[in-house]
């Protein structure tokens, strides 16, 4: 672990190749690193634990946790940039950061959207942005006459934090309504309530922007959600007519300007059945619908992400087949005997065109532990495979039947 000097925050050598820090040790900033080493540049993380996904892999590591100033600070030494795997940094802990001189990216007044559910919804009621019907809650009788005015079940989601399906529930009834409420309040959670959206599937459109203010889309993705979280990315999404895919890709330009966001910022949309977008969540880091392009595209978010964030020209990102389709390698109920190193064996002399994403995980299940990229022609058959290839690693098991020993 390398060891930092104890100067100011804005001390670097301006001649060497930049520093970014990320403050969280995950899996994004982990493939955040594997782009920083093909760019010369240095990946400095800010993580909580010696084994988290990116702190097996950067030899910059300060160990900390995101809600503590005097770590943050420690980490932003002598950075070029200071940017996120995650949300969930106090946007008062940036603020400070900045008046010290730190380069934050993207600025707090941006990621505040990201982080606060409601303030995020008021802001694109304000600028007349598409989004499902929504109210605050700060009593179980707000969401109950939310129910009885919008219809049962309605989403109820915390205002905070919450994410892969945590922090948010469809209450049915006036009393599971009020147990719920009553229950997240007494906890300090704040809360608010949305319409059950009727749709047809979800997308997302990714987008980045530098400091500059260039900013560039890839296509507009399908996302396929199992368990509350996302398990199958379909790059671009099919039969997404070009109008619509357009008035998502335009809207996340705009956002991405009118929010100030720089860096990569997925736009989670819904697609209703009457064929309306409604921007269902914003998430202002890399993000998993932007997976795919790490193969699929001439440029993946988290090398687009590094050039936004320190304000290099940004990449292209045209697809480089017809269809990508990303599985997520989700942890098995009970994890398989045979080691994930000979399952990486078998997949790859099954499915050669695989390209494989392991995150340095433990398995549990359910949990993101990788993710495999598909490129192909027809998607039917790009995404059986993707998903073949994911339970595989996964479960040890072919979705087919194919045995090795049988063939």
């Amino acid at each position: 672990m390398t060891t930092l000097l104890n100067v100011s925050a804005r001390s670097f050598d301006s001649s060497a190749m930049p520093t970014v820090t990320m403050i969280g040790g995950g899996q994004l900033a982990r493939m955040t690193h594997q782009a920083a080493v093909a760019l010369g540049q240095r990946l400095r993380v800010l993580a909580e634990h010696p084994d988290d996904p990116a702190a097996q892999v950067t030899p910059e590591v300060v160990l900390g946790t995101h809600a503590d100033l005097a770590a943050l600070r420690k980490a932003a030494v002598g950075s070029h940039a200071v940017t996120f795997d995650h949300e969930g940094v106090p946007t008062e802990h940036l603020e400070a950061l900045i008046a010290e001189g730190v380069n934050v990216q993207p600025p707090p007044q941006a990621l505040v959207f990201a982080q606060d559910k409601l303030v995020m919804r008021r802001k694109l009621a304000e600028l007349g942005v598409p989004i499902p019907a929504f109210a605050a809650v700060e009593s179980a009788a707000d969401a109950i006459a939310f129910g009885d005015e919008h219809g049962w079940p309605f989403v109820l989601k915390a205002v905070r934090g919450g994410y892969d399906g945590r922090g948010v529930w469809m209450p049915e009834s006036a009393e599971e309504t009020a147990a719920i409420v009553e229950d997240q309040l007494a906890h300090g959670v704040s809360l608010l309530a949305e319409v059950k959206v009727d749709l047809k599937r979800e997308l997302s459109a990714m987008v980045a922007r530098s400091t500059f203010g260039q900013a560039a889309t890839w296509p507009v993705v399908e996302t396929v959600q199992r368990n509350g979280q996302c398990a199958i990315v379909i790059a671009p999404a099919p039969d997404l007519s070009e109008a619509r895919a357009n008035e998502a890709g335009a809207l996340a330009l705009r956002l991405a300007a009118e929010l100030g966001v720089t860096g990569a910022m997925a736009v989670e949309l819904f697609e209703t059945r009457s064929g309306e977008l409604l921007v269902n969540e914003l998430a202002m880091r890399p993000h998993n619908s932007g997976h795919w392009g790490m193969d699929g595209a001439r440029t993946g978010q988290f090398e687009q992400h590094l050039r936004a964030v320190l304000d290099y020209p940004l990449g292209d990102t045209t697809p480089l087949a017809p269809v990508t389709v990303m599985a997520n390698i989700l942890g098995a109920a009970v994890a398989p005997e045979m080691s994930m190193d000979e399952r990486l064996h078998h997949l790859f002399a099954r499915l050669p065109e695989a390209k494989v994403h392991l995150y340095g995980k433990g398995e549990r299940p359910d949990r993101k532990i990788g993710h495999i990229n598909i490129l192909g022609e027809d998607v039917a058959v790009t995404r059986e495979k993707a998903e073949r290839a994911a339970h595989w690693m996964s479960h040890a098991i072919w979705t087919d039947g194919w045995d090795p020993h049988h063939d």
